[in-house]
Formats: C-alpha cells, sequence, structure tokens
C-alpha cells in the first residue's frame, strides 16, 4: 500500500487528500499533518472581522472530517523534509515515511522582514488566520467608538491582495451606514503597480473597475510602494512618506514555511513543472501558495 503525506490541513491539503482516498481506496494509506486541529474557512475571515460571523461559524475539526474518509490525521507541525529518505519528521519528533508528498502548507507570514510590522510584534493588523482576524476585529471596534484613520493593502512580497480590497468596501460600506464614513479617512497602500493588478496582472477590467469604485467611494490609493518601517500608529515608506493610522491591517511579506524551505527557491516557493511536481524530486508535489 502506497503511504502518502499532505502536509497542510486547508483547503488544498483537505481536498488533495479527500480525492486521493476516493481515488485509490485501499491502495494507498493518506495521512495529513497539520499543526491546526481547526479547518478555517479563510473567504469569511473578512467577515469575522467586521462583527459578521463568528469563530464557531467558520471553523470544523479537522480529525472529525478526515476520520469518516479513512484518512489518518497528525496534529503536529512539519519541522524538517528528508526528500533523500523519503520521510517527514514533526516537531514532536515522529517521523512519517512516504512514497509520496503533497506539500499545501500555503505561505509563512514574515512580519519580521518590516519593523513593526504584525500583530503579535508590531503594530498593524491581519487578516490571514483565525486568531489574527479575531483580534483585527477588536481594533475595527475601536474605531467605530472612537473614529480615526485607516491603512489598508500589502506589504512588498505579497502573492495574495484579494482580501485587502474586500475589506476596503466593506469598512467604507459600514461607515457609510453608521452616517461616520467622513470621520474615517480610508487610504489603501499596496506593492502592487496599478490597482487590480493582484500579482497576475490584473484580471479582466479590474483596473478601471477598482480606480472608479475607489474614486466614487473616496478610498485614497497609493500604489507601487514599499513599507520602510511601522511605528505605533504611524507606516514610514521608502519614499519617506508617513501615513497615521488608527487600524493599519497591512499583509506581510510572503515566504516557504520553515519546513519545506529547503526544498524551495531563496523565498521558500517550490519550484513544480505543469503537473505540480517538484522539478527534482519526483516523489514530491506542491498546490497552492506553496509553489513558486
Amino acid at each position: 500500500m502506497a503511504k502518502i503525506v499532505v502536509l497542510g490541513g486547508s483547503f488544498g491539503g483537505l481536498t488533495a487528500a479527500f480525492e486521493l482516498k476516493r481515488l485509490l481506496g485501499k491502495k494507498a494509506d493518506v495521512t495529513v499533518v497539520s499543526d491546526d486541529d481547526r479547518f478555517v474557512f479563510l473567504p469569511s475571515l473578512p467577515w469575522l472581522i467586521m462583527g459578521w460571523r463568528k469563530s464557531e461559524d467558520i471553523t470544523l475539526k479537522v480529525s472529525d472530517i478526515l476520520r469518516p474518509k479513512g484518512v489518518e490525521f497528525v496534529h503536529d507541525a512539519a519541522k524538517q523534509i528528508d526528500a533523500d529518505s523519503s520521510k517527514v519528521v514533526t516537531a514532536k519528533g515522529k517521523e512519517l515515511p512516504y512514497d509520496h508528498l503533497v506539500i499545501s502548507t500555503g505561505p509563512h507570514l514574515a512580519f519580521d522582514e518590516i519593523p513593526g510590522l504584525g500583530p503579535d510584534k508590531g503594530y498593524t493588523a491581519c487578516t490571514f488566520t483565525l486568531n489574527h482576524a479575531i483580534k483585527t476585529g477588536e481594533t475595527w471596534k475601536s474605531v467605530l467608538e472612537n473614529p480615526g484613520p485607516i491603512v489598508l493593502g500589502s506589504s512588498q512580497m505579497v502573492s495574495c491582495f484579494g482580501p485587502s480590497y474586500e475589506l476596503a468596501f466593506e469598512m467604507d460600506a459600514e461607515l457609510r451606514r453608521r452616517k461616520m464614513r467622513h470621520k474615517v479617512p480610508i487610504i489603501y497602500l499596496t506593492s502592487e503597480p496599478y490597482l487590480g493588478h493582484m500579482g497576475v496582472g490584473g484580471l479582466g477590467a479590474s483596473k478601471t473597475f477598482m480606480e472608479y469604485e475607489f474614486a466614487e467611494r473616496d478610498i485614497k490609493p497609493i500604489v507601487s510602494q514599499a513599507i520602510e518601517e511601522v511605528t505605533p500608529g504611524e507606516i514610514k515608506l521608502k519614499d519617506g512618506t508617513k501615513l497615521p493610522f488608527k487600524l493599519a491591517m497591512i499583509a506581510p511579506p510572503f515566504k516557504g514555511v520553515p519546513a519545506v524551505m529547503p526544498l524551495g527557491n531563496p523565498r521558500g516557493f517550490i519550484p513544480v513543472d505543469k503537473n505540480y511536481r517538484h522539478t527534482k524530486h519526483k516523489n514530491i508535489f506542491a498546490i497552492g501558495v506553496a509553489i513558486a
């Protein structure tokens, strides 16, 4: 029986595990490894920030949804991948041999690359994890109680821009509903060369659409910028511009998670061929944000 190990318990990892088990049945032993025992419906994190959802509305216990499908779950972080001997070593020291490995870890959020960035050791909010979104929701409530400037967007080296755009529109709409939009300037700060670029050169008429809608809503865009540092209540850009804020929700730089870094490019993202197979290790596959 083939042993297949899947790293990651979010959309990519669970989809891969379910499909592999469905297609291979008893021909394969499928194991999912994740340091989080919750599946989080990530597209709803902006709604959680806005107060429109609660944590229990958007989470499921991973083991509960894998077990009925005959998929094993290891609640632990991958620490190292030994590609030569085809095994994964977890943070708790467990060794998981594999015939095939699927990497679906998502990105490492590299807040430390910009001084003062991030909700844990810095001064900015984030929407990419459940815990960060909960914390951002509390900051959003403080803006509603004591209005001040909002800065939304993405720093340099980001590859996921959608949530920041969504929150810009949602916060604008909610502030207008409360008849307090005039008290809260909104700036959209991004490393993209133009609005609607999304890191992929745009999507249809996204540039024209975003420029028009931002102008209609008085959301000020600042594009093609990099952040130098963040201090309490202020973002300093590399060109010297300073942006004050009451709430700054900035997507951090992305890189590969530490366990897969040695298999990747200088940023730790996995090089793959047209079939998502690692370009060197033919029994390793990667999907989602983890790929180069």
